[in-house]
């Protein structure tokens, strides 16, 4: 089965792929949930090959549908997720198959089969939300990373994250100045403020440590000789 579209899909962005083996589309099937909820839908076949599906630059969100056949879904989930590694993956499976579910699979959550229509969407709205990304006065998020400023507090996938006072005034100034390249003692200024006598290996220091406690999500850039920049998201057309 080809990539087809519900009749009120359009070429813009907010689609969900739904990737799904034939027998699966139709009433019975994930895609009939969500467009009873009102979204815009494309179907592929588990079999399909990501680039055949034209839709990298549409999908916001996609679910597998896997059915009665895990390995195929993991299959299927693992060749989009190479093809479309910004777009959260929610795999959807019968309660008999929870068992064989695997995290090193690459789904970012998963649903049991059958569930209510309210509970597909919810877990489709909370990987939007875990991926997604925003900056005003209370609070600063960028993918898993959340700063409440009112609060104090820094979260990491909902868990909190002990910083120092200077660990977290350092990442709250990168993260409110997302794409901007600092200078060590630039960094030194705003941060640590014109009164520091230190030297600039404070910044590295603390970078350091950052990283230690934040991982991956916390994708700063050092750019030899010039100093660090925490990357703007990626745009889609």
């Amino acid at each position: 089965m080809g990539a087809t579209a519900s009749s009120t899909a359009s070429s813009t962005a907010g689609q969900l792929l739904v990737i799904a083996h034939e027998t699966r589309a139709g009433e019975r099937g994930v895609s009939a949930l969500l467009r009873q909820l009102g979204a815009v839908v494309i179907e592929v076949d588990l079999f399909s090959a990501p680039e055949d599906s034209s839709i990298a630059d549409t999908v916001r969100a996609a679910v597998i549908d896997a059915g009665a056949r895990l390995d195929y879904a993991a299959s299927a989930l693992r060749r989009f997720r190479a093809a479309l590694p910004d777009v959260p993956m929610l795999m959807a499976t019968p309660i008999a198959q929870l068992s064989q579910l695997d995290p090193s699979m690459g789904f970012d959550d998963f649903i049991a089969l059958p569930c209510p229509d309210a509970e597909l969407y919810a877990r489709i709205r909370r990987l939007e939300w875990h991926r997604s990304e925003f900056s005003h006065e209370e609070r600063v998020k960028v993918g898993p990373l959340v700063i409440d400023r009112a609060a104090h507090d820094v979260q990491l996938h909902g868990r909190s994250i002990t910083l120092t006072a200077k660990e977290y005034a350092l990442l709250d100034f990168l993260m409110t100045h997302r794409g901007r390249l600092f200078s060590r003692e630039a960094l030194l200024s705003r941060v640590w403020g014109a009164r520091y006598d230190g030297g600039s290996r404070t910044v590295d220091i603390h970078v350091r440590r950052l990283r230690a406690k934040l991982g991956d999500p916390f994708a700063l850039e050092t750019v030899r000789g010039a100093g660090y920049r925490l990357p703007l998201p990626k745009e889609r057309i």
